[in-house]
C-alpha cells in the first residue's frame, strides 16, 4: 500500500527551485506586507533550507495518537524493541523517542528535531544482522500523547509535527472519532495528503464485520476532512492483522525518498496558497495617466511658488532690459530699484556649486493640503491595474503601500523644490547681443546730445562774457550744436519707443519659458519624490505575482 492512491514524484531540484521562488517573494513585499503574514513563509524558507542541508538520506515518520490509542505498542512492535513506554496512562515526560534505521549519521538530524540523546535508538545496531534494509534511512518518531493533560506536551507534538516528513496517525476503535483529532489535527492536514497515513489500531478487539464498518464510518470522517483517498491501515500490536500492511507503506514512503520532498513541497504550496489573495488581481498597467501625474506636479508648482518666480522672471527681464537699453543718463534710477529674481535669491543662473534657500514664501496651509490630496491622488489612481479582466483594484494591503509610497518623501518635498528652482536657468544670465547693440547706439546719442549740450554751454558763457559771438556750423539751418542736442535726445527716445514692444514680447517669452522649465524641474521632484516611489511598489507587486506563481505552478 502506497501513502497516496497515485503518488506524483517530486523532484529535488524543482523543490528546491520553488522555496528560492519563495524567499524571492517574501525579499519582494517586504516592507509592503505586514511581517505577521509572512511569518508563516519565513518559517517554511527557513524550515525546507536546513533540513534539505541536513540530510536527503533519511525520512523523519512520526507516530501520533491520543492516549490509549497503542501508538507506543505499535512503535516497539516496529522497531520489534521495547523502547517506548507503553500504558493507558501516559508518564509525564513530553518528550519523543526516536529509532534509526541504518548507521547512526543521524545525529544532526536529530538535534534539529531536538530529541534528546537519552531518547535515541539505533535499529541496525540493536539487532545485528536483522533485515531491514527496506527501512533503512527511517526515523521513527513516537510522538507525546496530543490529547495530554499537559500542555507542554501538545505544544511537544505540534513542534515535531511541522517538522518531520511523514505522519502515521494511529486511532483506536474507541475513539477514532473523536473531534479533538479530527478538527485540531486531521482536518489541518488537507494540503499534506500525500505524507499522510491513518491507521485503526487495535482491531484485534473488533470482528471482522466491525472493523469494516469501522473502517468505512472512519472514512467517511476522514473525507470530511478534507483527506480524500488517504489510506487508511487496520493494525494490531498483539496478534493479526499485525503491522504489516503499516510496514509495508512505510516502506515504500522511506525507499522511495519521497516523504522529504513531498512534505516540503507540500509546505511551500501551503503557504503560497495562503499568500496568493495578496497578489490575486493580474498585474497590468498603472492607471497613472498624465493627468492625474500633471495635477500632481501643478499642485507641488502652486506649493513650490512657481507662479511667483515666472512674475519675477518677467520683470526681471523688464527690469534688465531697461537697464541695459534705457537712456545712460537715467539708467541709475533703475539700478536704485531691487531686481525682482534677486530679491527672491534666484539670479537665473542654475549653475552655483552650493544652492542658497531661496526668499520664496513658504508654502500656505491649503497649498500643503493641495499636495497631499495630489499625493493621495497618485496613490488612489495606482490602485486600479489595466489587464485583461478590465480595470480591478489591488488587493490588500498594497493599496496602503501605496499611499505610504506616496507619502514617504514629503517631508523632503518642500527642500527639493528650493533646490531644483534655485537650480533652474531660467535663461537671464547673460544680457542680450542686441541688448549690447542698442546700448552701445544708446550711449552714441547720449554722447552726441552732451556734445551739443556742452558746445550750447560754452557759447552761453561766451555771450555772458561780453566775447564775440563764436562761430558754429549749421546743419539744415539749425546751429550744429542744437541739432546734436536735439538729435540726440529725440533719437534716444524714438529708440526707447522702437524696443520696447520687443522688450515686452521678450519678457513674455523669458516668462513662458521660465515657466517651462521650472514646470520641468517641479515634474523631476514629483517622478522622483512620489510618482517613482509609487511605481516602485507597484513593481514589487508585479514581481511578486511571478515569484509566486512559480511556486504554485502544478
Amino acid at each position: 500500500m502506497t501513502l497516496t492512491t497515485s503518488p506524483s514524484r517530486v523532484n529535488a531540484d524543482d523543490l528546491v527551485s520553488r522555496v528560492e521562488a519563495l524567499n524571492a517573494f517574501l525579499q519582494t513585499v517586504t516592507g509592503a506586507v505586514p511581517e505577521a503574514t509572512l511569518g508563516k513563509a519565513r518559517e517554511v524558507v527557513t524550515k525546507a533550507g536546513k533540513r534539505l542541508a541536513l540530510s536527503r538520506d533519511h525520512t523523519v515518520v512520526a507516530l501520533a495518537g491520543a492516549t490509549g490509542s497503542g501508538k507506543s505498542s505499535l512503535f516497539n512492535a516496529i522497531a520489534k524493541l521495547q523502547l517506548s513506554q507503553v500504558g493507558v496512562r501516559r508518564p509525564t515526560t513530553g518528550l519523543a523517542h526516536v529509532c534509526v534505521w541504518g548507521p547512526d549519521r543521524a545525529k544532526p538530524l536529530l538535534d534539529w528535531l531536538g530529541v534528546p540523546s537519552g531518547r535515541r535508538f539505533s535499529r541496525e545496531s540493536a539487532l545485528d544482522g536483522d533485515d531491514e534494509a527496506a527501512l533503512r534511512g527511517m526515523v521513527l518518531v513516537d510522538l507525546p500523547d496530543f490529547d495530554s493533560v499537559h500542555e507542554s506536551h501538545r505544544a511537544e507534538v505540534d513542534r515535531l509535527l511541522e517538522l518531520v516528513d511523514l505522519v502515521v496517525w494511529v486511532l483506536d476503535p474507541q475513539k477514532y472519532a473523536d473531534k479533538v483529532v479530527h478538527e485540531q489535527y486531521l482536518s489541518r492536514f488537507t494540503r499534506h495528503r500525500d505524507i499522510t497515513v491513518v491507521v485503526l489500531n487495535q482491531a484485534d478487539l473488533l470482528g471482522q464485520t466491525d472493523a469494516e464498518r469501522v473502517v468505512a464510518d472512519l472514512r467517511r470522517l476522514l473525507d470530511a476532512d478534507g483527506l480524500v483517498d488517504v489510506p487508511v491501515v487496520i493494525t494490531s500490536a498483539v496478534t493479526a492483522p499485525g503491522t504489516g500492511a503499516l510496514r509495508h507503506a512505510l516502506e515504500y514512503g522511506v525507499s522511495s525518498r519521497q516523504g522529504l520532498l513531498r512534505r516540503l513541497t507540500a509546505d511551500v504550496k501551503a503557504v503560497a496558497e495562503d499568500l496568493a489573495p495578496l497578489v490575486s488581481v493580474e498585474a497590468g498597467e498603472a492607471a497613472l495617466d498624465r493627468d492625474t501625474v500633471r495635477r500632481l506636479s501643478d499642485a507641488l508648482a502652486d506649493a513650490a511658488g512657481v507662479p511667483a518666480v515666472v512674475e519675477a522672471t518677467e520683470q526681471a527681464y523688464l527690469h534688465r532690459a531697461g537697464r541695459a537699453m534705457g537712456w545712460p543718463l537715467v539708467r541709475w534710477f533703475r539700478r536704485m530699484r531691487p531686481d525682482p529674481l534677486r530679491r527672491l535669491h534666484l539670479g537665473g543662473a542654475g549653475q552655483a556649486e552650493v544652492v542658497p534657500a531661496s526668499s520664496l514664501p513658504t508654502s500656505t496651509a491649503a497649498e500643503k493640503a493641495a499636495v497631499a490630496l495630489a499625493g493621495r491622488a497618485v496613490a488612489d489612481r495606482a490602485v486600479s491595474t489595466h489587464g485583461s479582466g478590465g480595470v480591478r483594484a489591488l488587493p490588500e494591503p498594497w493599496p496602503a503601500a501605496l499611499l505610504a509610497a506616496a507619502r514617504s518623501k514629503l517631508h523632503d518635498v518642500p527642500d527639493a523644490l528650493d533646490v531644483a528652482i534655485t537650480r533652474t536657468d531660467l535663461g537671464l544670465a547673460e544680457h542680450r547681443l542686441w541688448w549690447r547693440v542698442v546700448g552701445i547706439v544708446q550711449w552714441v546719442a547720449a554722447a552726441v546730445a552732451l556734445v551739443g549740450l556742452a558746445w550750447l554751454g560754452v557759447r552761453l558763457l561766451w555771450l555772458v562774457l561780453g566775447l564775440p559771438d563764436l562761430p558754429a556750423p549749421t546743419y539744415g539751418g539749425i546751429p550744429l550744436p542744437t541739432a546734436m542736442l536735439a538729435g540726440g535726445l529725440l533719437f534716444g527716445l524714438l529708440l526707447s519707443v522702437v524696443v520696447r514692444p520687443l522688450i515686452t514680447i521678450g519678457a513674455r517669452r523669458a516668462r513662458r519659458s521660465a515657466d517651462k522649465k521650472l514646470r520641468n524641474a517641479v515634474a523631476n521632484v514629483a517622478a522622483e519624490m512620489i510618482v517613482e516611489p509609487v511605481r516602485a511598489v507597484l513593481g514589487s507587486y508585479g514581481r511578486a505575482r511571478e515569484t509566486l506563481a512559480l511556486v504554485r505552478k502544478n
